[in-house]
């Protein structure tokens, strides 16, 4: 019974310490953990809007709307975090910002195309 409570500590203090490393280690890299953490959740909104970019032709003009919101929220969080912890993802970033980037044109041409003609006096 004692030895099982002695695994025991020794697990839960092992977490401890690699949870403190860790931290210290985003630290030492100049990033706020906070920062880090959003830089996570953007990599795995970053996976699906790569995927959603390649059809971003078909998208509806809603879908659009929702793709812009969250490559922007993707956007702000990679800029928070040095290039060399995501170098390996930025042919993925680069594309959905080309994506961005043309559906934004997309959508500025579609409004200035309805633009009310004065009339003739």
């Amino acid at each position: 019974m004692d030895f099982i409570l002695v695994v025991i500590y020794i697990l839960v203090l092992l977490i401890f310490s690699l949870s403190a490393l860790a931290v210290l280690q985003i630290k030492m890299a100049g990033i706020k953990v906070k920062d880090f953490w959003s830089f996570v959740e953007a990599n795995q909104i970053l996976d699906k809007l790569y995927r959603f970019s390649k059809y971003y032709d078909s998208m509806s003009p809603q879908e659009q709307v929702i793709f812009l919101k969250q490559a922007e929220e993707v956007f702000d969080a990679f800029e928070k975090v040095p290039d060399v912890v995501w170098e390996d993802e930025h042919s993925k970033y680069i594309f959905v910002l080309d994506t961005y980037k043309n559906i934004k044109l997309a959508r500025w041409n579609q409004g200035s195309k309805k633009v009310v003609p004065t009339s003739k006096k």
